[in-house]
């Protein structure tokens, strides 16, 4: 049972979690293009090269959680967190599915996506997160996944209507599986990872949570088509 010195201390540094997981918001809204992307006003390359960069690092998802979840388990330690992230990882897969999906009905075939240039954001997003998976503190991947959660619960669902809104891109209403999904699927996510980990009161662990949350505030972004597509 946590004493309510625990509790207060819980709560005081999922706070932080939260104030790195608004900065992700204020970050991609801050972006030109990711602004554009969820006012639904991007043009189609630039919607595309986004969904081709996400595929790039969803597709890793479900391995970079799902190994952490397992050797956090190995370990005997913290095993709600092991369970978790094993099931976040569950949660994620087949999820680039649905990029390669929205890729194709926009006339990118696959064999385009996989041979489409990785943005050095996506090369250091999957080499930080699956270091810390493999090698580092494992909870830490926990951070990456509260901020990007936080940032789909806020702007994913919106993104898709507005898209399908203002229709500027050809066929765009078979196009937005993926922010659609992630917006319904994120809803409650956010609230169920905070409860959890406002019981993890070791210091060590806290950190290396709230390291990959800013890691991940400051890489994201990245993703996004850098420029005005006007000066494409």
């Amino acid at each position: 049972m946590q004493t309510q010195t625990e509790s207060q201390a819980g709560t005081k540094w999922v706070a932080v979690l939260d104030e790195e997981a608004r900065g992700l918001v204020a970050a991609v809204d801050a972006h030109p293009d990711a602004s554009r992307l969820f006012n639904g006003t991007i043009d189609a390359a630039g919607y595309i090269h986004y969904l081709i960069q996400t595929y790039h690092y969803a597709r890793w998802s479900t391995p970079i959680l799902g190994e952490a979840g397992e050797r956090l388990k190995r370990s005997g330690r913290h095993p709600e967190l092991a369970e978790l992230l094993i099931q976040k990882g569950e949660e994620e897969r087949g999820h680039e599915l649905w990029l390669l999906s929205d890729l194709k009905n926009l006339g990118c075939p696959r064999e385009q996506v996989e041979a489409a240039t990785r943005s050095p954001a996506v090369d250091a997003y999957t080499g930080w997160n699956f270091f810390t998976s493999r090698s580092g503190v494992p909870t830490a991947v926990l951070g990456t996944a509260y901020v990007l959660e936080y940032l789909s619960q806020t702007r994913a669902g919106v993104g898709a209507e507005r898209l399908q809104a203002v229709a500027a891109i050809p066929n765009i209403h078979k196009s937005v599986t993926f922010l659609r999904s992630h917006g319904a699927l994120d809803g409650n996510h956010v609230a169920e990872m905070a409860k959890i980990l406002g019981r993890l009161t070791d210091p060590e662990e806290q950190a290396a949570i709230l390291f990959s949350a800013r890691a991940t505030r400051s890489i994201y972004p990245g993703i996004f088509r850098e420029g005005h597509p006007l000066a494409k």
